[in-house]
């Protein structure tokens, strides 16, 4: 018998006419997973543009809602604000419009000279606080009547006014600020009806015409050619 020689491997069987480098094994292709990751690459680039400009978006609308509300709020102080002025100006005029009968006592002394002694004192004490409240009085004679800030009580015709003129002031009137708390209460006067009213350069033709007759008959009238 022939006994197997231990240690040697047997070697495949090669065919013959081929090189030694046929019977090692190849290695083996590259499989499709491989081949397709450039695509797997390019798809999830594309999915995170998406979620930059989903992000992007979202920002813009918390940004326009974060505007929107800083104006609204704005809106809101500037509406508080003005009616608390103008909570403030009624409540100081309200309070003033009661003091006015006061005021018209105190004038009606001073003009009979009955503004004297401690009530002086005190008077000119409360004029001087109302006048910082922002209370002022107004009214004129001679100046043109306003129906917005005058309340006419008694009506007549003079000569010597153009237009409708407040010729009396029977009561002052008193404002604070812009907002009149009581009209002035005064007598007109309106030119006579059908007269005409003279302009200023007629008037002065009219001056210089009869200073020139006084002046001819002055000297003996005009020489005779």
């Amino acid at each position: 018998m022939t006994e197997e020689t231990p240690g040697f491997d047997e070697k495949p069987d090669v065919p013959s006419g081929a090189s030694p480098d046929d019977a090692e094994p190849k290695a083996a292709a590259p499989s499709s997973e491989e081949g397709a990751a450039p695509a797997g690459d390019a798809s999830e680039n594309a999915g995170l543009v998406a979620q930059l400009d989903q992000v992007r978006t979202a920002l813009n609308e918390r940004t326009a809602d974060l505007q929107r509300l800083q104006a609204e709020y704005q809106n809101y102080r500037r509406r508080v604000e003005r009616d608390r002025v103008a909570v403030k100006e009624v409540a100081v005029a309200n309070v003033l419009t009661e003091l006015l009968p006061m005021l018209d006592d105190i004038g009606r002394a001073r003009e009979h000279g009955e503004l004297v002694g401690g009530f002086k004192s005190v008077a000119e004490s409360l004029e001087t606080v109302i006048a910082k409240m922002g209370l002022q009085q107004f009214g004129k004679e001679g100046e043109p009547f306003d129906p917005t800030i005058h309340e006419a009580l008694m009506h007549s015709y003079a000569p010597d006014v153009t237009e409708t003129t407040c010729v009396a002031i029977l009561q002052p009137g008193y404002r604070i600020g812009e907002r009149t708390i009581r009209p002035a209460r005064v007598a007109v006067a309106e030119p006579q009806p059908g007269a005409q009213t003279v302009k200023p350069a007629e008037e002065s033709t009219e001056a210089k015409d009869g200073s020139d007759a006084a002046e001819n008959k002055e000297n003996g009238g005009p020489e005779e050619g």
